[in-house]
């Protein structure tokens, strides 16, 4: 069955659906305590967007999630129709836990280091997001981090530029784009497809608005495999 949300994609325009926030808390029907914030909820008014997140969220893993390089995480509503198929269940505002929810966005359209017009905020896109098992842990579906990671449909994660306030009805348009940057689609092709492609990993790694840590894991695994090659 098909399940879809009351509201149909836009692709003709960019637009801020909704602004979630959320603090961590224990995920329901875990064998251990598994805290997380993932579980976000849409605001109705304003927020304060500071360099390293929106007034009223938090991550619990500080070590993996928040910080920033990812200050904001975004995903396209246009996403939203296969995983409720794929799940079979209705899914709100939020629900993969972004802080905002939009569309014209798509994977294939963003590139890494544009920057956007987020209300009174200056945004740029980072890095694709790489979901962790938390997702699955959420909606007790534990292949979801597969899934994301092999569709490639991960969303994104922004970097704040400049902060102020968004809300909901945020003005919400790229201002800037380099198409010879990649896209978040080829890049996370590169990630989790492309681990023997030493052309891909520098092309990627070439990018200056890459963050730090996508730049750590791409140097080690480029050296290794150098290493072994040349061996």
């Amino acid at each position: 069955m098909t399940l879809t949300h009351n509201r149909k994609p836009d692709e003709s325009k960019t637009a801020v659906l909704a602004v979630n926030v959320g603090k961590p808390q224990a995920l329901p029907g875990q064998k251990r305590e598994v805290m997380s914030g993932i579980v976000k909820h849409p605001v109705s008014g304003p927020v304060f967007l500071s360099f390293t997140g929106m007034t009223g969220d938090a991550q619990a893993d500080l070590e993996h999630h928040g910080g920033p390089d990812k200050a904001v995480c975004v995903y396209d509503y246009s996403r939203y129709a296969a995983l409720e198929e794929l799940m079979n269940r209705k899914l709100d505002w939020g629900a993969c836990g972004e802080n905002l929810t939009v569309e014209g966005c798509r994977e294939d359209e963003v590139r890494i280091g544009d920057v956007y017009e987020l209300g009174e905020a200056t945004v740029q896109v980072s890095q694709p997001r790489q979901p962790c098992f938390k997702l699955g842990a959420r909606y007790d579906y534990k292949e979801l981090p597969v899934y994301f990671q092999d569709s490639g449909h991960t969303g994104f994660y922004f970097r704040v530029l400049q902060e102020g306030e968004v809300a909901p009805s945020a003005v919400f348009r790229r201002i800037s784009t380099d198409p010879a940057s990649l896209t978040i689609l080829d890049a996370n092709r590169i990630m989790h497809q492309g681990k023997q492609d030493s052309m891909g990993m520098r092309t990627l790694l070439a990018i200056p608005t890459l963050s730090d840590s996508w730049k750590q894991t791409l140097l080690k695994r480029l050296t290794k495999l150098e290493s072994e090659q040349q061996g």
